[in-house]
This record gives C-alpha cells, sequence and structure tokens, in this order.
C-alpha cells in the first residue's frame, strides 16, 4: 500500500506542473513570432492571439488528457503489478510454509525410516534365527510325517454298503405276505503291524443277539441302528517262513465251509493254525493243513447246566489241484462240539430278551429290561423257556431237544462235524463265463440214534445227521460288466448241524428243504445288483420244533416260503 501512494502523489505532482509549463510556452512562441512579423492590427491581433490562445490551450489538455490516459494506464499496471507480487508473495509465503512442513514430514519420514531400518536389521537376525530353528523342527517333523506315511501306508481301509427291498410269499390262508427294506454296513482296517504280524479290526451293523446276520431292518420310527464289533484279530504269518499262518481273535473263516454249517455273516472266535504248502507239479498246487479252536462261551455258573466252557476242536486239510480246464479245490473237515448245552440256557443280554422271567410268586414275567438294540430274543419251540435263561435261535431253532429231571433243556444228539466239500471251476471258450461248481456232503457224527416227534415221543426214524448241498453256475462276478447265474439246492435234516448259527436267509436253520436262484451283474468295479429268490419249506413237518406256518398241521406237507431280494452292493 504504501508504493501504491508514492505513485499516486508522484502523479498528482506532475499533473499539477503540466499546465503551468505549457502555458508558459506559448507566451514565449507569441514573443519570438510577434519581433518576426509585422504588426498587425489591435483587434486583427487580438482576436488572432486570442485564437492561438485558444488552439494552444486545446493542444495542451489534449496533452494533458493523453498523459493522464497514460498515466492511468501505467497506475492500472502498476497496480496489477502490485496484485501479482502480492499474490506471488502470498504464494511463496504459503510454498514456504508448505516446504517446512515437507520437511517436518521428511525429517519425521527420515526417522521412521531408521526405525523400520533397525527394526528390519533386527527382525533379519531373529528370522536366520528362526529359520535355523524352523529347518531343525522341519527335519523332525519330515521325519514324524514319513514315519506316520510309512505306518497308515501298512494298513488298508475296506468296508461296503448294502442296501435291500426284501418280499415273503407263503401260499397259507393265515400267511400275510411281507415287504420290508434292510441294509448293511461295514467298515474296516487291516495291516501291517511289522514284518511277521497282521491286524485288523472291523465294523458292522447288526442286532448284537444275532450272530449270524449284518442287516438292520428299515424300521423303527427312523431311530438309529445298531453296530458292533464285527471282527478283531491278530495274525502271525514270518516273512521268512509264509506257510505259517496263526490266527487268534474274532476273525473271518480260514477254512472252506459253506452255508450248511456257518453262516456267511458270521465271524468265529478263538484260534486258527494254517500250514499252507504251494507246489509247481502240473496236477498239485497246493496242500494245507489246519487246526481250530473256536471258542463260543465261558460258563463257571452251575445254574447254566455245568461249569465248563463251550468250545469247538477240530481241523481240516485241503488242496488245490489243476487237471486241463478243471480247478478244484477238495477239503475235509472235522470238529467236535464240547457242552453244547450252553446255547440252550443263553442269558437274557445274549440273546437280547425284553422279559426276565417270572419271579417266586407271581403269575407274569416280568418285563422292562433295559436291553439295547432290536433282539431277537429267545427262540420259540415246544417245551422251550419263553423266558432267559433260554435258547439261542436267532433265525429260530430246529434241533431236537429233552428237559432233564430238574428242568434243565438239553441237546438230544451230540454235535461231531465230518464235512466234505469239493469246489470246482471249469473253463469254457469264454473267460468270462467258466462253470463253477460246489458239492457238499456233511454228517453229524454224534446225532441221536433216533428223532423226536412234534410232542417230544420218540420216532423210529433213522438219525438226523445228514446235510447235502449242490451249487452250480455259469459265469462270475470280478470285472466290471461281468455276469453269473446260479442255482442252489440244499437238504438239511434236523441234527446234521447246530441250528444256531446256520444260514439265516433259509426257510429254517435245518429240517430243511430250500431251493436258490440268484443273478448277480457287476454294473462297475466296486459295485454289484443282484437278485436271489429263495423258495424253501420244513422238510418233515411231525419232527420237534419243525418251523410251520400258520396252521399247518405236523406231519402234513408244508406250503412253499417264497422269498425275493433285491440287492445293490457298494464296496469300497
Amino acid at each position: 500500500m504504501h508504493f501504491k501512494r508514492t505513485w499516486l502523489a508522484t502523479a498528482l505532482v506532475v499533473a499539477s506542473m503540466t499546465p503551468t509549463v505549457f502555458a508558459q510556452q506559448p507566451s514565449t512562441t507569441k514573443t519570438k513570432t510577434a519581433a518576426k512579423r509585422p504588426k498587425p492590427a489591435p483587434v486583427q491581433q487580438g482576436v488572432k492571439d486570442l485564437r492561438d490562445l485558444v488552439a494552444t490551450q486545446q493542444q495542451q489538455l489534449e496533452t494533458q488528457r493523453q498523459q493522464m490516459d497514460d498515466l492511468k494506464n501505467q497506475m492500472q499496471e502498476l497496480i496489477d503489478a502490485t496484485k501479482q507480487a502480492n499474490a506471488a508473495a502470498q504464494k511463496a509465503e504459503s510454498g514456504v510454509t508448505e516446504v517446512q512442513a515437507a520437511a517436518t514430514k521428511a525429517q519425521q519420514d527420515a526417522t521412521e525410516a531408521q526405525r523400520l531400518a533397525d527394526q528390519a536389521g533386527a527382525n533379519a537376525v531373529e528370522a536366520k534365527t528362526s529359520l535355523a530353528l524352523v529347518n531343525t523342527n522341519s527335519d523332525a517333523q519330515t521325519k514324524r510325517v514319513s514315519a506316520l506315511e510309512g505306518l497308515v501306508g501298512r494298513f488298508r481301509f475296506s468296508g461296503d454298503v448294502r442296501v435291500r427291498g426284501e418280499s415273503f410269499f407263503q401260499d397259507c390262508a393265515a400267511c400275510a405276505d411281507r415287504n420290508r427294506g434292510r441294509i448293511r454296513a461295514r467298515f474296516g482296517m487291516e495291516g501291517k503291524l511289522n514284518e511277521d504280524f497282521i491286524g485288523g479290526f472291523y465294523l458292522a451293523t447288526g442286532s448284537l443277539g444275532d450272530s449270524n446276520s449284518t442287516n438292520e431292518t428299515i424300521t423303527g420310527f427312523f431311530n438309529r441302528k445298531t453296530v458292533g464289533v464285527d471282527r478283531a484279530y491278530i495274525v502271525y504269518q514270518p516273512l521268512e517262513h509264509k506257510w505259517i499262518q496263526l490266527t487268534a481273535g474274532k476273525f473271518a473263516y480260514t477254512w472252506q465251509r459253506t452255508s450248511a454249517t456257518f453262516d456267511p455273516d458270521l465271524n468265529p472266535e478263538g484260534f486258527a493254525e494254517k500250514f499252507s504248502f504251494d507246489f509247481k507239479t502240473p496236477v498239485i498246487k497246493n496242500f494245507a493243513v489246519q487246526g481250530l479252536q473256536l471258542l463260543y462261551n465261558e460258563n463257571n455258573d452251575l445254574k447254566f447246566v455245568n461249569g465248563n466252557d463251550s468250545y469247538a476242536v477240530g481241523g481240516q486239510i485241503s488242496g488245490r489241484i489243476e487237471l486241463g480246464p478243471l480247478t478244484t479245490t477238495p477239503s475235509f473237515t472235522i470238529l467236535n462240539w464240547r457242552n453244547p448245552d450252553a446255547i440252550l440256557n443263553a442269558s437274557a443280554f445274549a440273546v437280547q430278551a425284553t422279559t426276565t422271567g417270572t419271579p417266586a410268586g407271581a403269575t407274569t414275567p416280568v418285563t422292562g429290561l433295559p436291553v439295547p438294540g432290536e433282539g431277537p430274543g429267545c427262540a420259540k419251540g415246544s417245551g422251550l423257556p419263553a423266558t432267559p435263561p433260554c435258547v439261542y435261535g436267532p433265525q429260530g431253532f430246529t434241533n431236537a431237544t429233552v428237559v432233564d429231571d430238574s428242568g434243565k433243556v438239553h441237546f438230544l444228539s451230540g454235535f461231531l462235524y465230518a464235512d466234505f466239500i469239493l469246489n470246482n471251476q471249469i473253463k469254457t471258450g469264454w473267460k468270462r463265463f467258466p462253470v463253477n461248481l460246489l458239492l457238499e456232503y456233511q454228517n453229524n457224527l454224534n446225532a441221536a440214534d433216533h428223532p423226536l416227534d412234534s410232542t417230544g415221543a420218540a420216532t423210529d426214524l433213522n438219525k438226523q445227521s445228514h446235510a447235502y448241498l449242490v451249487d452250480v453256475s455259469l459265469g462270475q462276478s470280478k470285472a466290471r460288466n461281468d455276469l453269473q447265474f446260479g442255482y442252489a439246492w440244499v437238504r438239511a435234516e434236523q441234527d446234521s448241524a447246530i441250528a444256531s448259527f446256520i444260514e439265516s436267509e433259509n426257510r429254517a436253520p435245518t429240517n430243511l428243504l430250500q431251493n436258490r436262484i440268484y443273478v448277480l451283474w457287476r454294473i462297475r468295479s466296486n459295485t454289484v445288483a443282484s437278485y436271489n429268490l429263495w423258495i424253501g419249506r420244513t422238510l418233515n413237518s411231525n419232527l420237534q420244533h419243525a418251523v410251520l406256518a400258520p396252521g399247518t398241521v405236523p406231519g402234513t406237507t408244508e406250503p412253499w416260503l417264497q422269498r425275493h431280494q433285491f440287492d445293490l452292493v457298494y464296496t469300497f
């Protein structure tokens, strides 16, 4: 502002001096002109002078006006320059402030960068230390993972799931058709414990009171199904002597057998010793011999007949013979059952009974025993107890029994199996369609001489000790789209085997005539669809504990029971 006032004062001084200067100049000019020219007349001269003076004044005014315009322009330029200078000064001042702020920020950033650099250095040192530790731990972890992989790699997991639709039809007035759905699930693992030992553990569905079936009926208002230990075993098979195989626990069958003596779903318990030798001769390819000790009941309470344990001991010899397209595997088994009467005096837990018996002084049995899962309960039959201790027979009971003077139930027969099996396969021109032929003859050497009739009286019939089986099929079920068609026929007399452990799909355990037609189709490598038609009836309806359709009179022929099964099995 001081600058503006200075320039303004200067301009005013100049403006005030200019008229005087210009006013003085015409006077001088007039004097000089008057000296040179002739002297005009006074009046004319006066007018002329006045005109000259006015013209001079006008010229001076025009000059002053021009100077004022120039001065105004200069003043405006000065004002604009002053504004620009002030703006530049303000901008410069703002720039200085920003520069100072930026410098301060830069200083702070430098300080922080130095701190981070120091921290990074410390972290680098720590990282090197940690890396060394990680490398050490990684080596240890790698060793542990390798050890775990080695451990897991020694085990094999497997199992299956089966879904079944099943229908029953029997031609009798009091018989009702039956339809049901069933499921089965099994899962387990087997692996090397070391180079010489193998261990296995498997779970399966099925009632805890039924050793012969892993099926669960789809019923019970969507309740959960029972799962139990199906197998648990250890096998000793030394690497340097593979011909030796010693098995202990609850295990799959190690010997050749059929459903005429044991149900396929049953897994025996005890011990088995097998010695198998392979040969490279043209005909004989293998010979094996094995011993069996099967433990099926511990009994140390005299109220259950006696204080002796129940077990079966015996053995089997078998071989494999090749004669051109024929491969045959003959076997002979001898098995002696000791103290089987324990089967007739089973506890409530063993049979999954829901009643406890009739207390002294009462007329009705006590009910409501808390038993897990669904169970078959006490086996029914003429003269058999309805409450525990009672007969263990998951699919019914058909052997002959007697009652002693104390009221205890005993088998009429003893059981010493002599079982001959001939399993044959004949190659045909089609690799996928071999002919399979299975033949079996089973004889109970300790069967009673004469069976009992439906009233419990002795008959004049001969021993009911024989069982016969023929199973013939065409095809196989190994690879995808394999097909197998088959027919099986069974005739089992009353005491040919212990009824408690025989095929659960038959019309009855023993005293049976059974036909079976079956078809298998392997849809995928791990999926099989099958159809089974079971057609069976009781062999002699007049024998004790014969299984009969409602309304069938003992001594008459029972109508055939048809059982249709549609299965889908997924294996993994």
